[in-house]
């Protein structure tokens, strides 16, 4: 990571990905996702923004965790909720 890089992300020092690739607060209500994230404070993997509930970006500001990965596969990036920075991993 560059020496610009947040604080937030430059804590990070091994990528949580998880088990599980479902939104399960998507599947609790019924609902549908587009892609998966997970928090890289406590490991829940929950939708994106472009998902119609946005249960990860909730999850932020519910518990103020800043960091996500993508959960996608093939994706290899963090995004810092509260300094808004993307970094590749």
């Amino acid at each position: 990571m560059s020496e610009k890089t947040c604080q937030h992300l430059s804590e990070i020092t091994e990528v949580k990905i998880g088990d599980e690739y479902v939104c399960e607060e998507c599947i609790k209500h019924g609902g549908e996702w587009v892609h998966l994230r997970t928090c890289q404070t406590c490991g829940v993997t929950l939708c994106c923004d472009q998902s119609p509930e946005t249960h990860m970006t909730r999850h932020y500001h519910a518990t103020h965790h800043p960091v996500i990965a993508s959960a996608e596969p093939g994706e290899r990036w963090l995004w810092c909720y509260p300094d808004k920075q993307f970094a590749e991993y």
